[in-house]
């Protein structure tokens, strides 16, 4: 008797960089942890980073989580979507401007696809500390499906890490 393959693991990033970053980082997990098909495994920190793109913006939060998800890939995007809107965000503008809320999935098991609104890995997640950061606090072994490599490796091998504060948890510890 062959059991059911199990629910893969996605690892998402979070980032905001307008209003109470930490509260809407906050809300943006107890959000996730709520949609039908989500559990939610782990939280890192959270980390104050410098904006990717336009110099004359604030500063980030950036987060990660772990998810179990029954979802396929393009229904935990849409999740994230809708997400986002609660939040205020709006993507009609430029991918480099400020924003509330910012979910994207890093890695999605071992899936790999490349399609123009939808890409796993996340391409450009490799060189970005303000991901791989938070990323290697709860899964410095999770593998790139593309590279093989660790989250751990790549972080060793990503500039940028200098000007990332780790402000504190998450999810506040009881």
């Amino acid at each position: 008797m062959s059991s059911a393959p199990e629910s893969p693991v996605a690892y998402l990033a979070l980032g905001a960089n307008l209003g109470d970053r930490l509260t809407t980082l906050q809300h943006a997990v107890v959000q996730l942890a709520e949609v039908r098909g989500i559990e939610l495994l782990a939280a890192s920190s959270a980390w104050d980073t410098a904006p990717v793109g336009p110099p004359d913006q604030p500063r980030y939060l950036n987060a990660a989580v772990a998810v179990r998800t029954t979802l396929a890939p393009r229904a935990l995007l849409g999740a994230l979507l809708d997400i986002e809107r609660q939040f205020g965000r709006d993507r009609s503008g430029s991918r480099w401007t400020a924003r509330t809320l910012d979910l994207d999935i890093i890695i999605f098991g071992n899936t790999t696809i490349a399609e123009p609104d939808l890409a796993l890995p996340h391409p450009r997640f490799r060189e970005r500390a303000f991901v791989l950061l938070p990323l290697a606090e709860i899964a410095p072994d999770a593998r790139d499906p593309v590279t093989g490599e660790s989250v751990e490796s790549l972080l060793r091998a990503c500039p940028g890490r200098s000007d990332a504060v780790r402000v504190g948890p998450l999810i506040p510890t009881t």
